[in-house]
């Protein structure tokens, strides 16, 4: 096109300047007009918790400031549809192209596919990029033209793939194209209440969000923290991890430009011999290569964030005791661990890629909670709340990937404590009722003597509670739960009623299918689900994306310069923790119940998906709750990265 043309550059989830696909084609052609469009009604069951929309307010300030310096404003609208915003930019400045970076859950599938679909029918041009991915989910194939189902052989050929080592020029000078257009402030967007300023405060002080100091994050762990790498982050106390999750997520980070930077320390670390540094390479690679493959998966199999990959859990007996999902969200389980975890999500939006393994798998193999009541909570509260990643790390540790964790697995929060927390601090900086703990005892308190209990200021059943469960109990009752579920799958192959990938979960007991005991045997399941050689693809306006089949997305729709501190904990934070059972009697509830980071604006979602998680409701978060941060890490893939690593 000539100099002269018009082009809007929609910005979703790809807030940067540098590396930018979409807006480096914009660049070339003429005068462009950046624009990012809020669209509560379209979220959903998806609407983002209260830390991930602060990241987002965060992060569009400084985009649109750095558009400014390049001539340029960020035009920030919000809106009932987003394909009714993006033709009313069209009307107003005449533009004749509209270009994006492609996501791949489902939700924007299905909504990518219908502004290519009504742009073109209006003879507007609209392109896609890849901005996100290393490589597109339709160019990683099996021999056989497959999708891969599991990781290890994906990753393989990922691998062996020629990659553009080049990054794209970032613009120096744009030339903004005019029009009539309703813009918003940032604050007129409504992603922050004003009862939630006073929480998301301390979250400046532990985060710095936008692209710039995105990089500066990547340039400090890189230099400073990748040789270390492998033996920190085994850790669950500490920055012992890269921080950059939230930042590739909001795609303030180019993938690509991590992969390279990484890349470039092996090379290095090869011609030196440090055996220790390419061992971190490989494994923060590894972990990259999660984040890509949780994508993939999306892509290929869309309707993952409500059904099992496999078909192994539809008989499974979920327990839909609202009551332990509370105790589980409230860190009052009794297993110190776990509720230091879930008590460092609740506050902070953040907890280590361990710790979300470890909690996820309490969650679904010890209280036997459905895995997508989970999923839906680590969407609602984690600040790097990631849709594809939260979908690949709760399935497997369901096992519902051919290559996840055994269902029959039930890990020992007591085990896990003394290898990831062999000292306790972790649990006591999140547990303050038992800091006096020895730590002989921290991990398992239960089993300390009275004056043990006594001198550490620790009254279980009173100030911090019981176990909500024996775990020998919670291994039997996992066992006749797979017992029922073979019994019942087998019932329906005898009948000949086989189903294929079904998650009934909402109906608040029955899920999902019979349990495989071996990889080779899940594998086989796998092709139940009808995999193509390839996926049917639908033309887009602009014929250069490739989207899977819409029968199925529709029929399951319808640097950081500082790395985080700890900081104190606020006083009177224990007045915000409340009891569980009849164990805990004197945890009688006095307030509103402790509930989700998300929620404090609950009352904005408007859910349009004809599908519901039916999670028992979260209450908002009071301006007056006690936040406190500390910037424990996380990689780069949140959830899905630890859980299939090795333990």
């Amino acid at each position: 096109m000539g100099r002269n043309s018009k082009t809007i550059v929609w910005f979703r989830r790809d807030l940067r300047i540098e590396d930018n696909p979409a807006l480096a084609a914009a660049a070339r052609d003429g005068s462009v007009l950046p624009v990012f469009i809020w669209c509560p009604k379209e979220e959903g069951q998806f609407f983002p918790g209260r830390v991930s929309r602060w990241w987002l307010k965060e992060s569009l300030i400084h985009l649109d400031q750095s558009f400014r310096s390049l001539g340029v404003e960020l035009v920030l609208i919000k809106a009932e549809s987003t394909i009714d915003a993006i033709l009313e930019c069209i009307n107003a400045t005449g533009a004749t192209k509209v270009v994006f970076n492609r996501l791949y859950d489902p939700v924007s599938l299905v909504r990518d596919h219908n502004v290519k679909q009504k742009l073109g029918e209006l003879d507007i041009a609209v392109h896609s990029y890849n901005g996100d991915l290393l490589y597109e989910p339709w160019e990683v194939y099996d021999e056989k033209g497959h999708a891969f189902t599991t990781f290890a052989p994906f990753w393989e050929k990922c691998l062996s793939m020629q990659l553009d080592p080049a990054s794209l020029p970032t613009p120096w000078r744009l030339f903004p194209a005019t029009g009539s257009i309703k813009k918003f402030s940032i604050e007129e967007l409504g992603l922050e209440d004003v009862s939630e300023k006073s929480s998301n405060a301390l979250l400046g002080r532990a985060w710095s969000p936008g692209w710039m100091n995105a990089n500066k994050a990547l340039t400090e762990f890189v230099e400073q923290h990748l040789l270390d790498y492998s033996k920190n982050r085994v850790k669950v106390a500490g920055n012992s991890t890269s921080l950059l999750s939230p930042y590739l997520h909001f795609g303030e980070l180019s993938v690509r430009k991590v992969f390279h930077c990484v890349q470039m320390k092996q090379m290095v670390w090869a011609n030196e011999g440090n055996m220790c540094g390419l061992e971190s390479v490989n494994k923060f690679l590894r972990a990259i290569g999660f984040r890509e493959y949780s994508r993939y998966l999306c892509f290929n199999f869309p309707f993952t964030h409500e059904r099992s990959l496999l078909n192994n859990l539809k008989y499974f007996p979920w327990n839909s005791d609202q009551a332990l999902f509370k105790a589980w969200r409230q860190g009052r389980t009794g297993y110190p661990l776990v509720d230091a975890g879930m008590r460092e999500l609740w506050a902070t939006g953040w907890t280590h890629n361990r710790m979300r393994v470890i909690v996820s798998s309490f969650c679904v193999k010890v209280l036997l909670l459905p895995w997508r009541w989970g999923m839906k909570y680590f969407w609602d509260t984690l600040l790097d709340a990631d849709l594809e990643c939260d979908i690949l790390g709760w399935q497997y540790i369901s096992g519902s990937l051919p290559d996840g964790h055994d269902l029959h697995r039930l890990d020992d929060p007591e085990l896990q404590g003394s290898k990831y927390d062999p000292e306790g601090e972790y649990i006591r900086q999140w547990l303050p009722e038992l800091a006096r703990m020895p730590t002989e005892w921290i991990h398992h308190p239960w089993d300390a003597p009275i004056s043990v209990l006594k001198a550490a200021g620790v009254e279980l059943g009173f100030n911090y509670p019981k176990p909500i469960i024996d775990l020998e109990m919670a291994r039997e009752h996992l066992n006749d739960a797979i017992c029922l579920m073979q019994g019942n799958a087998g019932a329906e192959e005898t009948n000949g009623t086989s189903e294929v990938v079904v998650d009934n979960s909402e109906n608040e007991g029955k899920m999902d299918t019979t349990r495989l005991d071996n990889s080779e045997n899940r594998k086989s399941s796998i092709a139940n689900i009808g995999l193509n050689p390839k996926p049917n693809c639908i033309s887009g306006s602009s014929h250069d994306q490739q989207v899977p089949s819409m029968q199925n997305l529709n029929d399951n729709l319808l640097p950081n310069a500082k790395r985080p501190r700890v900081f104190e904990e606020d006083q009177g934070r224990e007045a915000c923790v409340h009891a569980f059972n009849e164990n805990n009697e004197a945890f009688s509830v006095h307030e509103e119940d402790l509930c989700s980071t998300a929620d404090s604006s609950s009352a904005k979602k408007q859910a349009t998906s004809s599908f519901s998680f039916r999670v028992p409701h979260a209450c908002s978060v009071s301006s007056k709750s006690k936040d406190f941060l500390c910037g424990e890490s996380s990689d780069v893939n949140q959830s899905s990265k630890e859980h299939i690593d090795e333990e």
